[in-house]
């Protein structure tokens, strides 16, 4: 059996990180059997989550896994797609893990109000006396992966401006779709879905978060696959 590592539930989301919902989806979308763990941060291989264990075999980031997936279980997660719908899936998913993501982390980690909703809760198990000093030093570093990213060396309009035109693709994209690229689900859902909810996620409060509010095609979609893959965090 796949055992996958995650974070668990927090935020009234599947996981704290959209990454690992976004393995979790591609695992329920292989149909293959699987098991969650919440204890394998200390040993993840790449210090960071997800990461999947099968039969000793241990792959490290959700991309990977995905192209595990496909070659070691021959998972076509597109084949319903034409060559050219693949790409556009490809590149939407891309474009949402490789600059959407950094302005949803800018918004949770280094906004106050939102820090101390969240993250905070991360350093709950350091000592009193030295939180204080790991929550500064943490937020450092994301602060400064921002700006070698470079989305970081934008000024909070810039960086909104360049977030609601990317979900704003999204949502062109998905138009009156069902699932995101028509009428059967394929690769590119677990991580629309996964980012999607995340910057829906009432928990935090962002322009952001009022943009994708504002989509009502994005807010439909995220609660349809909520119902379907994980019935638990759906609204009654």
């Amino acid at each position: 059996m796949i055992t996958l590592y995650t974070f668990g539930p927090m935020f009234g989301l599947p996981d704290a990180s959209p990454f690992v919902t976004k393995a979790e989806m591609l695992l329920k979308l292989s149909g293959l059997e699987y098991q969650t763990d919440t204890r394998g941060f200390p040993r993840a291989p790449k210090g960071k989550l997800p990461y999947i264990a099968e039969n000793g075999t241990i792959v490290a980031d959700s991309t990977l896994i995905r192209l595990y997936l496909e070659t070691k279980h021959h998972t076509d997660f597109d084949r319903g797609l034409s060559v050219r719908d693949r790409g556009t899936a490809w590149a939407v998913e891309k474009m949402l893990e490789e600059q959407l993501y950094w302005a949803m982390v800018r918004w949770r980690w280094l906004d106050d109000a939102n820090f101390a909703k969240g993250p905070k809760t991360f350093f709950q198990r350091a000592p009193g006396f030295i939180r204080p000093l790991v929550e500064r030093m943490v937020r450092g570093k994301v602060r400064k992966t921002l700006h070698a990213h470079g989305i970081g060396r934008h000024n909070d309009e810039e960086m909104q401006a360049m977030a609601e035109r990317g979900f704003t693709a999204v949502a062109q994209v998905l138009g009156d779709n069902r699932y995101f690229m028509g009428d059967e689900p394929c690769g590119a859902d677990a991580t629309v879905f996964a980012f999607v909810a995340c910057g829906l996620a009432p928990w935090f409060d962002s322009p952001l978060q009022k943009k994708l509010q504002s989509m009502p095609n994005l807010v439909a979609y995220r609660d349809r696959m909520m119902s379907q893959f994980f019935p638990d965090f759906a609204k009654p």
